[in-house]
């Protein structure tokens, strides 16, 4: 089994973002930001921007039997606009690193798609994009008088880890590796900081549709990964990033369970919740997911998604990258999740994480409306601090 090459260089003030087979390294300190994003221009300090669940699905003749209502262009969906604001929103921020949480592409993710729908708002922050796939990126999509085929990951790697002039996509790449013993799984650091991007993608032809983490299969050998990434790890803080959540914030019922219900539902559920028990145990910081198309805070909770402020990890959803947006289940002061502490469903957004020696900072605002709201939706803000465990 493939393993990742991890670097950090923060000793020497770089910013630098590893995976197997690639690196990005930042030249040196300038005297403003107008170097960015190759000038790292603090010791102490990191910007992670995360979110998830961006790109609408372009409008052009290879998609041609795929519905106008499922398009860019439809008017229910937020369409370039919203992927452009998102996008715009996350350069501002100057980021060190932009991590990705699922579903950057729809419906199925496939490269042409990738290139004249994200590539047009995100591809200026692709040397600094650290992915994590989502299930539009390798199941089939066959809804809403939609029928595309799976792409198993192949549009998702081309794009972010590159190809060969057949389309073939390269096996190594900042997506992680692409292979028959690793479907994109990687970790990175960032100072004190030690992140980790995770494949929840289980129920595909690239995982054999096998989502056991206990037995030989290819979402096992993730899992036994995780395991052993998190033993070597001598960071004292630390981010997992994947998909779909394991506690949900939202009325969607596509691989959740009930908001009022603890755990994750659907075919991934083993893999968050084994994931969790994992970060748990080894003191994680954060747990980042999209899936839910919204912006939820979730508070420090155990494996079985009890309130555990003492040794429990928070839950960031970030689904509200731009391609559409779900419904909070419940209103504020009473969600059906008793965990949600904060959220939104009414505009897109992207969070920036401060990551600090030994602590965090997040801000979450939302800088579009979503479809059928006004400008009193970006009216929301959430902010607060946190410390590493």
């Amino acid at each position: 089994m493939r393993r990742v090459t991890k670097i950090s260089a923060a000793t020497v003030g770089l910013a630098v973002l590893a995976v197997t087979g690639t690196a990005v390294a930042a030249a040196g300190h300038g005297s403003n930001d107008n170097d960015w994003p190759y000038a790292h221009h603090s010791e102490a300090t990191y910007t992670l921007a995360a979110v998830g669940d961006i790109a609408c699905e372009p409008d052009d003749p290879e998609n041609a039997g795929t519905p106008t209502s499922l398009k860019c262009g439809s008017p229910t969906l937020g369409g370039m606009s919203a992927e452009f604001a998102t996008a715009g929103q996350a350069t501002a921020m100057h980021p060190d690193a932009v991590a990705l949480l699922g579903d950057e592409q729809y419906q199925v993710g496939k490269l042409t798609d990738f290139q004249q729908s994200f590539d047009q708002a995100w591809g200026g922050l692709k040397m600094l994009e650290r992915p994590a796939p989502g299930n539009h990126e390798y199941y089939p999509y066959a809804k809403k008088g939609d029928n595309e085929a799976g792409q198993n990951g192949n549009g998702y790697f081309s794009y972010f880890n590159g190809h060969d002039q057949s389309g073939a996509p390269t096996n190594q790449g900042q997506a992680g590796d692409d292979t028959a013993d690793n479907q994109g799984w990687y970790s990175y650091n960032l100072g004190n900081w030690h992140i980790i991007s995770l494949n929840a993608e289980c129920n595909s032809d690239a995982f054999n549709h096998d989502c056991s983490t206990t037995d030989n299969g290819l979402l096992a050998q993730e899992t036994q990964w995780l395991s052993q990434d998190l033993a070597a790890n001598s960071r004292p803080c630390t981010i997992a990033y994947w998909h779909q959540p394991t506690f949900s914030a939202t009325t969607a019922s596509t691989a959740t369970v009930p908001a009022a219900a603890p755990g994750a539902g659907g075919v991934e559920g083993a893999a968050a919740d084994a994931w969790w028990q994992l970060l748990y145990q080894n003191h994680a910081t954060l747990v980042l997911n999209g899936h839910e198309h919204a912006y939820a805070r979730l508070r420090a909770m155990d494996p079985a998604g009890d309130y555990d402020p003492k040794h429990g990890i928070p839950e960031f959803v970030v689904g509200s990258g731009g391609e559409a947006l779900d419904t909070l289940a419940g209103t504020a002061g009473n969600y059906d999740n008793p965990n949600v502490v904060t959220g939104q469903a009414g505009a897109f957004g992207v969070l920036k994480l401060t990551l600090k020696s030994h602590g965090y900072s997040w801000d979450y605002q939302p800088v579009l409306p979503g479809p059928g709201f006004d400008s009193s939706a970006l009216q929301y803000r959430d902010t607060g601090t946190g410390s590493c465990r």
